[in-house]
């Protein structure tokens, strides 16, 4: 088994997702690579040290490029706002590191496609953590709609709702509440929560072709953490967009985080001419499915509970009947990245991949802005 020496920069919420994704993979997968928690690399010398400490980290670093110049490192993975995802990727790339990046892949379209540059001519493999693509139930989804159960698909829907944003008295900005920051975040839901569901979306259901939104921000000025100030909020609170797909379905989305109740529903359903499926976060380890061709007498929705040995990635966890759950997620990520790092493959969603759903976003956001439909170029 050949060693794979891990560098994360930053040790917040998706550091440790990605944290123990590395830690457990090699428990349940039989991959090539062992991932080494070699660096962890954080701004605060003291909160980088004691995630090491509580993961085992190797050691600590409060520089990214040190960390990027050390020859002990072969994996960059990027686990900061989205602001500074460019220039740690870019220079990632360039010094002929493995990249891995929590998604978002970058503020804007333009930024975007500077780091898709550099990643192609760097040559080195990449991925961007899109983790819902890996919920064996979505995988499963994937699965039936490529064997063409559902026939002609005619609608995608789906939502992503929170409500934790609500009060006026929450500030914006700072180490916990970046994402309320759009010069840290880029946008607010449609950038954090709806490309969740536009990269789902396009995995199964194929490009979107053109847009048309809406956002609110409901509280229009946050005293800011860094200057304690009160300023302008800049990120969207809501966002709500109908779309068209290429192969000729239409698509209603919508995001918030002021869905009182709400702590991180994401759905999704597909109809289609002969079949429907549905999927709900809450109930990751089920697939809800409508066949139309099934007898008229017992014909009716079915639960699917995915956890069966041959359903995707369950072979490698329990016995049929007990499920898993988030966290998951990850480790079938990192799984999938080292057995295409074996084969010279890097692993979608790409950082080409990721792309396309910032194209995406970026029209809903522009559609939003001038009231008008938007083609995705």
């Amino acid at each position: 088994m050949k060693d794979l020496n891990i560098g994360l920069i930053g040790y917040g919420f998706m550091g440790r997702t990605h944290s123990n994704a590395y830690k457990r993979v090699n428990d349940f997968f039989d991959v090539e690579y062992r991932p080494v928690l070699k660096a962890i690399c954080g701004r605060n010398a003291e909160n980088a040290q004691a995630f090491a400490n509580q993961w085992q980290y190797e050691s600590v670093e409060t520089d990214w490029q040190a960390l990027i110049a050390r020859d002990d490192i072969d994996a960059i993975d990027i686990c900061t706002p989205n602001n500074t995802h460019a220039e740690i990727a870019i220079a990632a790339a360039k010094a002929g590191k493995i990249v891995l990046l929590e998604k978002p892949l970058s503020m804007d379209t333009a930024e975007g496609e500077t780091m898709v540059k550099a990643i192609e001519e760097s040559g080195v493999a990449n991925t961007v953590f899109y983790n819902y693509r890996r919920v064996p139930a979505v995988t499963l989804a994937k699965q039936i709609i490529d064997d063409g159960k559902l026939g002609r698909i005619f609608h995608y829907r789906a939502n992503f709702l929170q409500d934790w944003t609500i009060s006026e008295d929450l500030p914006q900005g700072g180490a916990a509440l970046w994402r309320l920051d759009v010069d840290a975040a880029g946008s607010g839901v449609t950038g954090d929560l709806l490309a969740h569901c536009l990269d789902t979306a396009i995995w199964l259901n194929g490009k979107v072709t053109s847009v048309t939104a809406m956002t609110e921000t409901f509280i229009k000025e946050r005293m800011h953490t860094l200057t304690g100030e009160v300023q302008e909020v800049g990120i969207d609170d809501a966002c709500a967009f109908l779309c068209r797909f290429e192969n000729g379905s239409l698509g209603l989305f919508e995001s918030t985080r002021y869905a009182r109740g709400h702590k991180a529903l994401y759905t999704l359903e597909i109809n289609g001419e002969h079949a429907s499926i549905k999927w709900d976060l809450h109930d990751l380890h089920r697939l809800d499915y409508f066949d139309h061709r099934d007898d008229s007498l017992t014909r009716g929705w079915r639960s699917v509970h995915v956890t069966d040995g041959d359903m995707p990635y369950m072979g490698n966890w329990w016995v049929p009947g007990l499920q898993i759950g988030y966290e998951h997620t990850f480790v079938h990520q990192v799984a999938d990245f080292l057995t295409n790092l074996v084969k010279g493959e890097s692993t979608a969603p790409t950082f080409a991949d990721a792309l396309e759903t910032q194209k995406v976003c970026d029209a809903v956001l522009e559609s939003a802005r001038t009231g008008q439909w938007v083609e995705i170029a």
